[in-house]
């Protein structure tokens, strides 16, 4: 597998940078530097613009994955057909409205239908999806999406629990409020009873 497979795949976490758009954002931020009424080519600014704009393109890369291949890249045959739940996975995303950083759980479950997927795919689809400028409703249903498309399961269950820091640093200020989105397909639809034994789990305690 090449380099860039394994990159677009999803199975390495490489810093990999574009030259030449490092330079052209990194420009930009430098006048906005400017405009903020700092200077930038005091020391310690002198190579923020630079900084900011590999963090920004590392922040956003997952444009450049494929969520779907992910997957298809560890499904195996099995006859399974109980429900899986991965639960707790750290997510990290920018919010598309003022690109400032949102950050929680999702909890996401699937009841398979012959073919089950690697677990730790499950936590790499949603760095996917997360990793670009996002809002957490539409990330939410990204994930849900790719799952039930390319797994074909008896249906998939994801809920999300996200901090917004442009909840708690601008606007309305409210540090501690939490954003709850979830997304259903299949069973955990129709079945009041699936749905509820997945709700049960993610909040259920190994201890």
């Amino acid at each position: 597998m090449s380099n860039k497979e394994e990159y677009t795949s999803g199975y390495s976490k490489i810093d990999r940078y574009n030259e030449d758009k490092i330079e052209a954002v990194a420009t930009h931020y430098k006048d906005i530097l400017s405009q903020l009424g700092e200077d930038p080519e005091r020391e310690g600014l002198i190579k923020t613009p630079e900084r900011v704009a590999k963090a920004l393109q590392y922040l956003t890369h997952g444009y450049d994955l494929k969520p779907d291949e992910i997957l298809k890249s560890a499904m195996f045959e099995e006859d399974y057909s109980q429900m899986v739940v991965v639960k707790d996975i750290e997510v990290y995303s920018m919010c598309e409205h003022h690109m400032l950083p949102f950050f929680g759980k999702v909890h996401i479950a699937y009841i398979p239908n012959g073919h089950i997927v690697g677990l730790s795919k499950i936590p790499r689809v949603v760095d996917a999806f997360a990793r670009r400028l996002q809002v957490q409703e539409r990330l939410t249903n990204e994930i849900r999406d790719c799952i039930q498309n390319t797994l074909s399961p008896m249906g998939v269950a994801v809920v999300m629990e996200c901090r917004h820091l442009c909840m708690a640093m601008r606007g309305v200020q409210k540090q501690n409020s939490v954003t709850t989105t979830s997304a259903f397909t299949g069973t955990f639809l129709s079945n009041d009873k699936t749905r509820s034994e997945f709700l049960r789990l993610i909040t259920a305690s190994l201890d």
